[in-house]
């Protein structure tokens, strides 16, 4: 553990990093106004993060008068990071610089029961092809971030009881790169590296809910650009809060009258065919909706109402200023955000709602990926991160 001067040093260096990545300082002399630092400590510094390939110094700047600046950026062929976006019937990654440029990307199919050994031996496949593709060596990849679709214990990146992650149960997935990959590798469930995603691509946002309603139902949260997810890593387990009056309707979990049993893309799914249409998953649903079966739009309807009315306990609790809806279902756009919405301002208390802004994902099924990337080349400007560069 550093000392409290080495440690004071290195949460210096990540300020004056993270002030460069954000584009609010980049010129020593604006690093010297922001931070309040002297010539000589901001120099030393800065010198010591390009020396070590966190910054890069070029210019000079244009300026009206007097003696250009050089501007400070990102190092963006030293320094890599890598976001991994697992589902349960897909693999995403993308391998990227430290200020979220994409390099090289991939997708695949998979079977995520196929376990922990297959699985992840496929993605360590896919990142050494990735760093080749892009022309770089695996050695200067420093950070992996990895969304799975199950509850992770994030200090540790252990599986923890997935519901439908088979054999990956106490699976600490950091293990299985060490053997390869000289990376720190971040593990998450894959709603909070959605959440952050989507953070990261609105400014004006400082506390964010994203729900994400596909086969299941979850929510992340970030407020004040930190992932937040509770004392053991449960926070966001929205899919499990109990409806009123659907007390008859069993969920996986053991209880009944779960907001994910009667209003996730498959619990949709199963209204439908109980109804005699072809619906055996969410995308079924959306295909349903846009061909205009009025049974599939009611039904969809009826779930906006659901997912609001537990949104609206949240907006009341929580008070974010923006709720973005992803997932399959987002795909339907107002068809089910109108509901969600309707409900939420109806629930919840006007200063609640004021300046609430209710979205769909801008990125799509990217979402998971560029949150895993994003999180991990933040992980390399943090403290923690700052002292690895200085320690190779």
């Amino acid at each position: 553990m550093p000392t409290s001067a080495a440690a004071r040093r290195l949460a210096s260096l990540s300020e004056l990093a993270c002030l460069v990545a954000d584009g609010a300082a980049t010129t020593r002399s604006t690093l010297m106004n922001a931070t309040g630092l002297s010539r000589a400590a901001i120099a030393q510094r800065v010198d010591l993060l390009i020396e070590r390939g966190v910054l890069v110094e070029s210019g000079p700047a244009a300026v009206e008068r007097g003696r250009p600046p050089f501007t400070l950026d990102l190092a963006s062929d030293q320094v890599l990071a890598a976001g991994v976006d697992l589902g349960a019937t897909h693999g995403r990654l993308a391998l990227t610089t430290l200020g979220g440029r994409v390099l090289a990307e991939s997708a695949r199919e998979l079977d995520i029961n196929a376990g922990p050994d297959r699985i992840l031996a496929l993605v360590r496949e896919d990142l050494a092809r990735l760093c080749a593709e892009a022309g770089r060596p695996t050695d200067s990849l420093r950070a992996i971030g990895i969304g799975v679709p199950g509850p992770v214990e994030a200090v540790t990146g252990t599986v923890v009881r997935p519901p439908i992650m088979q054999g990956w149960d106490g699976s600490r997935i950091p293990a299985f790169f060490e053997d390869g990959f000289t990376a720190t590798v971040l593990v998450d469930n894959d709603v909070n590296m959605m959440a952050f995603g989507e953070y990261v691509h609105r400014r004006e946002s400082e506390h964010l809910l994203y729900i994400k309603v596909g086969t299941g139902i979850g929510c992340g949260i970030v407020s004040g650009g930190v992932p937040h997810r509770g004392a053991s890593g449960a926070a966001g387990d929205i899919g499990h809060i109990r409806l009123p009056g659907h007390d008859e309707v069993p969920c996986h979990c053991g209880n009944t009258g779960c907001v994910e049993a009667v209003a996730s893309g498959s619990a949709l799914a199963a209204a439908l065919r109980a109804e005699g249409l072809d619906a055996h998953g969410a995308g079924d649903v959306v295909r349903l909706v846009s061909e205009g079966h009025p049974v599939a739009r009611r039904q969809v309807r009826l779930a906006g109402q659901r997912i609001g009315e537990v949104l609206a306990s949240l907006v009341s609790f929580h008070n974010p200023d923006t709720i973005v809806i992803g997932g399959v279902l987002a795909q339907l756009h107002e068809d089910l955000l109108a509901d969600i919405r309707g409900v939420i301002y109806r629930r919840a208390l006007p200063l609640a709602t004021r300046s609430l802004r209710i979205e769909t994902s801008v990125l799509g099924e990217h979402a998971g990926v560029v949150g895993s990337a994003r999180l991990a080349a933040r992980h390399l400007l943090s403290p923690a991160g700052i002292g690895d560069f200085i320690d190779r």
